[in-house]
């Protein structure tokens, strides 16, 4: 999907020629924009505001209603099959499955050699690709919104890169971590020039109002003196995670 996008941005007849975008992404969709940024950005992004995302991963699944058998059957396979080729390329919550306890660390060796998706864009091996802490870094502001009572996400904090051991819930925060002092994927080089932005939201999961969404457009989609003459536009990837450019809509509507 994320090739797809690229592919497909990259030939858009207006975006490809645009200056910069702007990135707004609704829980997974928050990672699957960055990692367009770290893969392809092209056309480049300036900002990009993440809403509920799990950056770290999760390190449960999610609870099903009790008469949700199609849920049930989903989370099942999830959770008995997290690292086999097949979960790991059809089922999306496996791809950014990371688990960090006492006793086996960060999920045994098998998070980092099984996950196809979250061990790569957070830069978790040990080959680096250079290219994608660049392209974080070139980003004007990364804003990453919490939810103070997320339960869907486990941890919430994933979303601000914190890493939350599952055995004892002690918390690490971003700037204490590895990935950012040994700048895995540019977010110290980013937070230097004050690009990195913190932020909590009220409610649940994806609870947002008109009043909060309208004040991160005005903050952080504004019109730029330096933006080109088409101005910028704004890539919206709703929480489904799919990829699609159908949300394309011009900044000043």
């Amino acid at each position: 999907q994320i090739a797809q996008v690229c592919e497909d941005l990259a030939a858009h007849p207006v975006l490809s020629k645009a200056r910069a975008i702007n990135a707004l992404g609704f829980s997974q969709g928050g990672q699957f924009l960055r990692a367009y940024v770290e893969r392809c950005n092209s056309p480049p992004v300036r900002n990009l505001v993440t809403f509920g995302s799990q950056h770290n991963g999760i390190s449960r699944f999610q609870d099903c209603a009790a008469t949700d058998w199609l849920c049930k059957a989903a989370i099942g396979l999830l959770r008995t099959n997290t690292w086999s080729s097949f979960i790991q390329n059809k089922l999306v919550p496996a791809q950014y499955y990371r688990e960090v306890n006492e006793t086996t660390g960060l999920g045994s060796d098998q998070y980092l050699k099984y996950s196809n998706f979250l061990a790569d864009i957070n830069n978790e091996r040990a080959a680096k690709n250079k290219t994608y802490a660049a392209n974080i870094a070139k980003l004007r502001k990364l804003v990453m919104y919490v939810f103070e009572d997320d339960t869907t996400v486990i941890p919430k904090e994933s979303g601000w890169f914190a890493e939350v051991n599952a055995t004892t819930q002690a918390m690490t925060p971003l700037r204490n971590r590895t990935v950012y002092d040994e700048d895995w994927i540019g977010l110290k080089k980013l937070d230097e020039k004050d690009g990195l932005v913190f932020r909590t939201a009220p409610g649940a999961h994806m609870e947002l109002s008109d009043e909060m969404l309208k004040a991160a457009f005005e903050e952080y989609f504004g019109p730029d003196p330096e933006a080109d003459e088409m101005g910028d536009w704004v890539l919206v990837d709703q929480e489904r995670g799919r990829a699609h450019i159908d949300g394309l809509v011009p900044q000043d509507l």
